[in-house]
């Protein structure tokens, strides 16, 4: 019997069946309904529309392909080939629907009331915490920020693969929901922003090749097992510095209410878990913010840490660790801000940082002067914004409930405003901060 026939027009039915489920799926502009101050940028919804719409074009074009060669010379091929080949179409129309669900959370998320706007609110911080004229941070790429559940961040950084295949063509941040909306929100937001800057400034490149030699050539046993520690988990390490570098104290703080977990996870490392346990990693954090803003308040903080989770009452074996690490701290953390990558041009990754403005005493001064006039806390650049709300917080000048309605203002605000600059920049219509301030 000659199945090739009943083949034939079986697998024809079932393309034509799959190019119209492809074509139901329309673009984000067609389906939801945010408003516009909750919309990602134009370059991050162009950048994630253009590219779900090439992969439909694509899966469309080789659908047709298969379909013209199934009705000519694919009809008297073996009916395991012609199977073969819808196979691989159907592989590729449900890469297309991954990359699909990849950015519709993120998306979808723009829809809820006020947590859209807040999400776009973070997109502007994330680019503001990003951006740094003069290095390869100048230009960031576009981000979309949403929410999960769950206590930690992620970032799925711009050109890295997805699911199905392909590079991601926006910078996608994971921002944990219990973070909204408080000083933890701007660490957490930072923080995944930091992977973001030590791909594009190559640091893992750099810095990783010196922390080998240091562990190569050591002393002693006890420093070459801190520094292979190190070495281990040098990501987040970086990481944590740009959010303390950017944000200040808020950076710890935040990081303190993340990692504030049952005695037993805080003090237990897993080796193959790439950040620092939650104990040396607060410290850690401290003698970073007290290395690039001097100040006493680190030590105190540190120290109010430890006794929290004092670390004799961990197992021997993590005491020791400790030991070792802590005794380390003071020559990584210089090795770290003193450090010259090649993408800097001679600078340091101090250097990197708003070191002029994110002194204690600073953010306590401009906190001051902004509760004397609070419209001028609205022309304020957001991390820095992030900074000295947690720097005054630290101080105990503000409560919580008083900083969660500054910081969830401060994010309608930077929403609003980047939407009215977008929609002037279409009608070449300027827009100044006056006139966003009056739409409020």
């Amino acid at each position: 019997m000659d199945l090739r026939p009943a083949a034939t027009a079986l697998l024809e039915g079932e393309a034509r069946a799959l190019l119209t489920r492809l074509n139901r799926v329309e673009p984000f502009a067609l389906h939801e309904t945010m408003v516009p101050a909750a919309a990602p940028s134009a370059a991050a919804r162009s950048a994630i529309e253009r590219f779900l719409m090439e992969g439909r074009s694509r899966l469309r074009h080789r659908v047709g392909a298969y379909l013209e060669w199934l009705r000519g010379p694919g009809a008297d091929r073996d009916p395991e080939w012609q199977q073969h080949q819808f196979s691989l179409l159907r592989w590729e129309f449900n890469s297309v629907l991954s990359h699909f669900d990849v950015f519709s959370e993120a998306v979808t998320q723009r829809s809820e009331h006020d947590v859209g706007v807040q999400l776009a609110g973070l997109d502007v911080a994330a680019v503001d915490a990003l951006t740094t004229p003069g290095t390869p941070l100048a230009d960031p790429p576009p981000v979309v920020c949403y929410l999960a559940r769950g206590p930690g961040g992620a970032i799925r950084r711009v050109h890295t693969r997805i699911p199905g295949g392909g590079r991601s063509p926006v910078a996608l941040i994971r921002i944990p929901r219990e973070r909204m909306v408080g000083y933890g929100i701007g660490s957490s937001l930072v923080h995944e922003v930091g992977h973001q800057a030590v791909a594009q400034l190559g640091l893992l490149g750099s810095l990783r090749p010196v922390l080998y030699d240091i562990e190569r050539h050591a002393a002693t046993a006890a420093e070459r097992s801190a520094f292979r520690y190190w070495g281990l988990t040098l990501s987040e390490v970086l990481a944590d510095l740009f959010a303390v570098g950017k944000l200040g104290i808020a950076g710890t703080l935040g990081l303190m209410a993340v990692v504030s977990l049952p005695r037993r996870l805080v003090l237990a490392p897993a080796l193959d878990d790439p950040h620092p346990f939650p104990y040396i990693r607060v410290r850690l954090s401290c003698a970073m913010g007290d290395a690039l803003y001097p100040h006493p308040q680190w030590r105190r903080l540190s120290a109010l840490w430890a006794a929290l989770y004092p670390p004799r009452r961990a197992p021997r074996e993590l005491r020791e660790l400790t030991v070792l690490l802590e005794r380390s701290l003071p020559r990584f953390v210089r090795l770290l801000v003193t450090h010259r990558p090649p993408a800097l041009s001679g600078a340091r990754l101090a250097d990197l940082m708003p070191r002029s403005s994110r002194a204690p005493a600073l953010l306590l001064t401009r906190y001051r002067s902004w509760a004397r006039d609070p419209r001028s806390l609205r022309t304020a650049p957001p991390t820095l914004v992030l900074a000295v709300l947690g720097q005054a917080r630290a101080a105990s000048l503000i409560t919580p409930e008083e900083e969660s309605r500054l910081l969830g203002e401060q994010l309608t605000h930077w929403a609003l405003t980047s939407s009215l600059h977008s929609a002037a920049a279409e009608t070449r219509q300027p827009i100044t901060a006056s006139a966003a301030n009056r739409t409020r």
